[in-house]
């Protein structure tokens, strides 16, 4: 654990300052195209199941949360334009890289869920919070069919996603970290890369 500490918080550094420029415009993007602070505070499970906020680039109207579902499905109508490009290409998800150097969160490892759904990581699945959770992983490469952005289930998103999607998601990260190693990091980091440049 302590070589993929390493790798991580080097990684998510050199990612940081490579970025630095597009962090600058992504934030003036949203800065002007609607109201509200630059970046999203969520709560999620990480490593022991001690909660903390991850951070996002806001892609949604500020009072978003009082407005629909806590699952963004394809079609919400609370993204807004410049929210829905970052989205699409997974520049929402840069500021993560800061949870990672806190050692909140890992480059690779199981998806961070909201609390609400804690109970889903009872039994087996108690597994996934032995390690921090990951800005990608197993769950993100194998499903993407599942990928809330790919989905509409209408009024029945705590259904779908309960019942559907969160079930798939927690054996794909469960294979995970049955199996992990730095060489799967690798592997799945590669996969994620190459799945943004296909968009």
């Amino acid at each position: 654990m302590a070589l993929k500490r390493i790798f991580d918080f080097t990684g998510a550094l050199l990612s940081l300052l490579l970025a630095l420029p597009v962090l600058g415009i992504v934030s003036l993007l949203i800065m002007i195209s609607s109201p509200g602070p630059v970046l999203y505070r969520g709560r999620r499970m990480g490593k022991g199941g001690k909660e903390f906020q991850i951070l996002k680039f806001r892609t949604m109207v500020a009072d978003a949360d009082r407005r629909g579902p806590a699952v963004t499905y394809r079609g919400d109508s609370r993204i807004t334009r410049v929210g829905r490009f970052l989205r699409d290409k997974k520049l929402d998800e840069l500021p993560q890289l800061f949870n990672v150097l806190k050692g909140e969160m890992s480059l690779v490892g199981p998806r961070a869920e909201d609390p609400k759904y804690r109970k889903a990581y009872e039994g087996r699945y108690s597994r996934l919070l032995e390690m921090p959770p990951g800005m990608t992983g197993l769950s993100w490469v194998r499903l993407k069919q599942y990928h809330e952005e790919n989905v509409d289930p209408g009024a029945e998103w705590e259904k779908h996603y309960t019942e559907e999607s969160l079930p798939r998601k927690l054996e794909a990260d469960l294979d995970y970290v049955l199996h992990r190693s730095l060489w799967l990091d690798l592997k799945i980091l590669v996969q994620t890369l190459i799945g943004f440049l296909g968009k």
